[in-house]
Parts: structure tokens; C-alpha cells; sequence
């Protein structure tokens, strides 16, 4: 939601939508942007956000998947109206998930900064933390390479974020730097930190707003050294994501 809404500010035309179709945070997020804009009568800048459409099964070619019909139906209505379109995927291994990795120009993968999380991008040896292999998620990022190579367009930029990293540079915060660092050489993707340990993230979902919203809506005491640090933060996670034509000036 940071990143899309981030990208509105500086004047992109965004589309989204959101594959985890059971859970929907993302999803739910929206609605809870829409619900408080009206409500409160202001404007609150917003990606273009669509369901994946119903597909009638009739209406599928033969051995077509449904879900690979349905994502690419709503890609290509986005398409023609959007500068980017940033496509949220479930945390589980799905068709959907497949297919949307293959299409991403740019890949990012949130990381909560431990190695319970480091898990989702290699096993590793308990004792010297050598890496013994990829995760069945790498192994998913490696066959969507192979799909985009396949059909001529560009590799992906794969991106990993470090998200609630702690203030301090605690041994564990130390030993999960080393070890990312090592692992993105072996199965190649870059490293950015993200966002710190912030209770206001919390915070803004049920009402759908973002860090930059704080001051158009006029929300007092919210601006706190905190805020203005998580500001930064996600300043500099949009210039690290080095897309085209972006130049963060919030």
C-alpha cells in the first residue's frame, strides 16, 4: 500500500490488484481507504484497485487454466491506463503466484528480519548457517526467470527487504546481514531495508491511510521523530527500488 499509494503522489498512474484471494489484506486495505475518504470528505490519492475478474468456464480454450484467464484479464484491462501495476501475492505457493512472478518486471520480497523468515529463501545449516539450498520459494523465482527468458523480455530485478529491523545492531541483526548478503550472490537478487519495528503501521490499516497521509488528513501529534524516521524509511525503499522514471519527492 506504501509503495502504490507513494507512487500516485508523485503524479504515476498505478493499478493493483490482489491474488491472495482468501485473506485479501491488501484488498481490505483499499476498502478501508475508500470507506474513510468518503466518510471523512477528503482526498486521498489511490491506486486504480481491481478484483480479479469471474470467468465463465465456457468461456476457457482448451487445457486453459482459469486462474492464468482471470489474471490475464485483469491485467489487460489495467494495462492501457497504468504507469505501473503492482500485483500483491499470498504468502503460500499458488498457480496465481507463479504466474504473476513471471510477469513482474521488478520483484518485491518483504522479509521480517529473522531466520525463521529466512527460511522462505534457503535452508540453512543450524550450526555455521552455511547454505545447504534454495526454498521452494527461490526454486519459483528461478522457473519465472526461466519462463521470461524464454519468451525474450527482461530478467527480473529481484529485491528482498529487510522489514522490522531493530533500531540497535544487535548479533542476530549481524549474522541475518551476512547471511543475506552471502545468499543474494548465490541466487542473485539485491538487498534493501525496509521498514523498522513501528507501532503505527498497526495503526493506520483498519483506516486505510499511509505514513504520507498523516498531514493531509490533518491527524495531530502524529508527525513524532518516529514517524518522520518511518518517513525516511520509505523514501528510501522507493529509491532503491530504481524504477523508471521515479524520483521520490515526498
Amino acid at each position: 500500500m506504501h509503495i502504490a499509494t507513494a507512487l500516485v503522489r508523485m503524479g504515476h498512474k498505478v493499478g493493483a490488484l490482489d491474488l491472495d484471494l482468501r485473506q485479501r489484506s491488501f484488498g481490505r486495505y483499499m476498502e478501508n481507504r475508500i470507506k474513510y475518504a468518503q466518510a471523512h470528505g477528503v482526498h486521498l490519492p489511490m491506486p486504480d484497485y481491481h478484483d480479479l475478474p469471474e470467468v465463465d468456464r465456457a468461456d476457457l480454450k482448451p487445457g486453459e487454466n482459469i486462474y492464468d484467464h482471470r489474471l490475464s484479464a485483469a491485467v489487460a484491462s489495467l494495462e492501457p491506463g497504468s504507469d505501473f501495476i503492482l500485483i500483491d501475492c499470498p504468502g503460500s505457493h499458488t498457480r496465481l503466484s507463479q504466474v504473476a512472478h513471471s510477469l513482474a518486471d521488478t520483484l518485491v520480497t518483504p522479509l521480517n528480519d529473522s531466520f525463521v523468515d529466512f527460511d522462505l529463501l534457503a535452508r540453512v545449516d543450524p550450526e555455521t548457517l552455511k547454505i545447504l539450498g534454495p526454498s521452494v520459494y527461490s526454486e519459483m523465482v528461478w522457473s519465472a526467470r526461466q519462463l521470461r527468458a524464454q519468451a525474450g523480455l527482461n530478467a527480473i530485478d529481484w529485491i528482498v527487504v529487510r522489514n522490522r529491523l531493530a533500531a540497535q545492531n544487535m548479533h542476530n541483526k549481524q549474522k541475518m546481514e551476512k547471511a543475506l548478503n552471502n545468499l543474494s550472490r548465490r541466487i542473485g537478487f539485491r538487498v534493501a531495508n525496509g521498514f523498522g519495528e513501528r507501532v503505527i503501521f498497526r495503526e493506520l490499516f483498519p483506516q486505510g491511510l499511509t505514513l504520507l497521509d498523516l498531514k493531509d488528513i490533518g491527524v495531530k501529534g502524529q508527525m513524532n521523530i518516529s514517524n518522520v524516521a518511518a518517513r525516511q524509511e520509505l523514501r528510501d525503499l522507493i529509491k532503491a527500488l530504481n524504477l523508471p522514471n521515479v524520483t521520490p519527492d515526498f
